[in-house]
């Protein structure tokens, strides 16, 4: 939701089907597996897609977002020249633990590791946005995919590091058999908006 794919797609389906009814779930990629399957749910959005030889579903992805390096002001990294895995090391962590499990947090220790450094986690927020304003209070550094720089509150300095390779994706599934034009116009409303936003993040 903070990343904009799903709300730029939901406000361009109520320009066009301004009496459709929306009801939006908050579940885990598994349950929402599950919904496409028994019909219950039309579209979803998970962190892992089904296998591509799944009988039933298909999935295509719709955000695949480099890591932003988030500062508070005021820190000496915040205007380094340079950023070295040595840095980063050395300093006091918000870790943000998924609520799809420990997979993706262990992923992600794992791509640091690969670069070269071992985050000292000292606190963990639930969700991206409650880690930058753990990050605001001078409290750590974190790490926020690019597409929610737009989100970061006054007191954090956002750096980019070429040298870091983990990028957050997400997919879009649904079920192979569409019983409804309406939902194969969102599922193509949904793609070109998550392109759009892939075109503009390269800019």
């Amino acid at each position: 939701m903070h990343s904009g794919v799903l709300p730029n797609a939901l406000r361009r389906l109520r320009e066009d089907k301004s009496d459709v009814h929306i009801a939006l779930y908050n579940y885990r990629s598994a349950e929402q597996l599950t919904g496409l399957r028994q019909r219950s749910l039309d579209i979803a959005l998970v962190c892992d897609p089904p296998p591509a030889d799944d009988p039933d579903l298909e999935a295509a992805q719709v955000l695949d977002d480099p890591m932003l390096l988030a500062i508070p002001e005021g820190h000496p990294l915040a205007v380094a020249k340079h950023l070295t895995p040595e840095d980063l090391a050395a300093q006091k962590w918000i870790g943000v633990m998924h609520e799809e499990g420990a997979l993706r947090h262990d992923n992600f220790i794992a791509a640091c590791a690969k670069a070269g450094f071992t985050p000292d986690i000292a606190m963990e927020a639930t969700e991206p946005l409650a880690a930058l304003g753990l990050v605001a209070a001078g409290l750590g550094l974190t790490m926020i995919q690019q597409s929610l720089r737009h989100q970061a509150p006054a007191g954090v300095v956002l750096r980019e590091l070429a040298w870091f390779s983990y990028r957050t994706a997400l997919w879009a599934a649904w079920h192979k058999v569409n019983l409804r034009p309406l939902v194969g116009n969102f599922r193509a409303t949904l793609l070109h908006s998550s392109s759009e936003m892939a075109g503009a993040s390269a800019v």
